[in-house]
């Protein structure tokens, strides 16, 4: 059965860390770019990150740029999402989704398997 997982969410201060994974059972990830979304209240998803499977290329949306990291290991089979620096406003239900290879850009329709999310709050 194919699968993904988010874990790692959790309630942290303003200023504080969190690590997300992004797991994957039922097939490799290594042919997949991952992309982190999120989901707030009353919201829109958005894109947050993608890393590409070909080349490992990385990109971040502007309002994570300097405070997130995304990286993979494919020997884990797990994409994670390491945000520092945490402020109110990230506060959300986070997802990982796979696409073919490289980062798409963040349009939800260009990816294919979504995990069913992890909550990240923000607040002291």
């Amino acid at each position: 059965q194919v699968q993904l997982v988010e874990s790692g969410g959790g309630l942290v201060q303003p200023g504080g860390s969190l690590r997300l994974s992004c797991a994957a059972s039922g097939f490799t990830l290594d042919a997949y770019a991952i992309g982190w979304f999120r989901q707030a209240p009353g919201k829109e998803r958005e894109g947050v990150s993608c890393i590409s499977s070909s080349d490992g290329s990385t990109s971040y949306a502007d309002s994570v740029k300097g405070r997130f990291t995304i990286s993979r290991d494919n020997a884990r089979n797990t994409v994670y999402l390491r945000m520092g620096s945490l402020k109110p406003e990230d506060t959300a239900v986070y997802y990982c989704a796979t696409a073919y290879r490289r980062c798409p850009g963040y349009k939800t329709y260009d990816y294919g398997y979504w995990g069913q999310g992890t909550q990240v709050t923000v607040s002291s």
